[in-house]
């Protein structure tokens, strides 16, 4: 398969919402294989369709010795125990902060052939299946960082070097909105 290029901060399609797997066929098998090589080269914990540019609800993930992947899930919750630790992302590289997250996660959806799919996670497992659902629905971790955590991350991405030194580029939609973009 392939290994192909992560999406970094302020590529806008990380803030669009994916859409539902509705093919199982083997272009979705492909996609699942290029996550996995993609991930492993990275040597992250896990990754979504998004990351690469591509608006489809799945993601893999490799962490403590839990790996696999899950095509449109939807998360639940089964206590309110909570857990604040390090977390980094694959767009956002070199970068760590506290984030808060659930201790423990049930993940439901489906495999790359549409049969029912579960994950049970706790620790590193759950925080990896939160993070990941996050990106299906356009939220980065940086959203869930406390306000002055988030003003210090803005500001380390705007010094990183990946980050180069232009303003990310967004289309603008050519319909009058509003107010303006910010």
């Amino acid at each position: 398969m392939a290994v192909l290029p992560v999406r970094l901060f302020g590529d806008p399609v990380l803030r669009e919402v994916a859409e539902e797997v509705t093919d199982f066929d083997r272009q979705l098998r492909r996609l699942v294989a290029d996550l996995t090589d993609t991930l492993r080269d990275e040597r992250g914990s896990g990754l979504a369709a998004p990351q690469l540019g591509i608006g489809l609800r799945v993601f893999v993930f490799d962490v403590d010795g839990v790996r696999g992947h899950l095509i449109n899930p939807v998360l639940d919750f089964p206590d309110d125990e909570e857990q604040d630790g390090p977390e980094g992302c694959l767009s956002i590289p070199g970068l760590y902060y506290d984030t808060r997250r659930r201790m423990h996660t049930v993940a439901t959806g489906v495999d790359m052939h549409g049969r029912p799919a579960q994950v049970v996670g706790t620790a590193e497992v759950a925080r990896c299946l939160q993070h990941e659902t996050d990106h299906l629905d356009g939220v980065l971790f940086l959203d869930r960082l406390d306000p002055a955590t988030r003003r210090i991350a803005l500001r380390d991405i705007r010094r990183a070097r990946w980050a180069g030194h232009e303003q990310p580029r967004v289309k603008l939609s050519p319909h009058p909105q509003r107010r303006p973009f910010r």
